[in-house]
This record gives C-alpha cells, structure tokens and sequence, in this order.
C-alpha cells in the first residue's frame, strides 16, 4: 500500500510562509499614514435612489463624509454624465471633509464625493483615487442604472425598513 503523507515542507517554503504571515500581521497593526481614510468595510446606512426608470440602493460606509451627506437626505438633485466612467451631482452644499484621505481597491459601482468641486460621483467603470476624492459607499446592486446616458432629476433618501 501506498504512504499518503506529505513530505515535510522545505525550509525555504516553511520560510517565505512565515514570512508572508508575520508581514500580513505587521501590515495590519501599523499604523495608517498621516491623512489616509480609514477602511471601509463598515457599513453605516443604505440610501436610495432614484432617477429615469430606475430605483436602486447604495450601502453608506461609516465616514464623517457619508454620515454629513445622509443629515442632508432627502435631496432632489440632477444626475448627468461626466467623462465616460461615472455620473455626477452636485450637491446644494460641501460635505465635511474630515477623516479623509488616499484610499485604494477602486471599483465600478463605488459612490464618492468630489471635495473641490462639491459633487458626487457614481463610477459606472474603473477609475484611480485623485486628491479630493471621499468614499462614500457603493451602489448595491451592480453599474446598470448608471450605464443610463443622458441627465435626469435625482432623488436620494434614506433606506427605510420596509420597500428598499
């Protein structure tokens, strides 16, 4: 009969494991740099909206940025086209600005705020962080609505416990 046990792992592979593991771990524990937005993995509310034809929600991550846009719902904005990768709407006034910073793991469906211009921005396709741009959250359900071209009134407001 056959041996079905492993032989021992090499030093070298034993090695770059353990290496990987304890980078992964320091990685974790350092500190952010200075001006860096914080991980958005949590999150804090669920917005709808609205516009043309479409309904669809977006998940609102725990930021100073979000939680300001959200004390300002509802709001009846105009949602437009803007390069080929997003739509944006500007908003009646600026949000704060606080905690934020470079984030990465950019996406399509990803909503943020534009600080020097005071709008939000849909990305619909890939796009790069810039200075002045705030995560806000994502849009649940995927870019399809967003792929909609032309410019439409917008509704935002809150997500409510029943028919989000």
């Amino acid at each position: 009969m056959k041996s079905t046990s492993r032989p021992p792992a090499s030093p070298r592979r034993t090695f770059v494991a353990s290496a990987v593991a304890q980078l992964s771990l320091a990685s974790a524990l350092l500190p952010r740099p200075a001006g860096a937005q914080a991980p958005t993995t949590t999150t804090m509310s669920t917005i709808v909206c609205t516009f043309d034809r479409h309904r669809f929600t977006a998940s609102l991550v725990d930021n100073p940025s979000a939680r300001d846009l959200l004390s300002m719902l509802p709001l009846d904005l105009v949602i437009e086209d803007y390069s080929t990768n997003e739509k944006i709407a500007r908003l009646p006034r600026k949000l704060t600005e606080e905690g934020s910073g470079p984030f990465g793991n950019e996406a399509p469906a990803d909503l943020c705020y534009f600080a020097p211009w005071g709008n939000l921005a849909f990305f619909h396709a890939g796009y790069r962080y810039s200075p002045g741009l705030i995560r806000l959250g994502r849009v649940d359900a995927g870019v399809e609505p967003l792929l909609t071209r032309g410019t439409f009134p917008l509704r935002l407001s809150a997500a409510t416990g029943r028919g989000r």
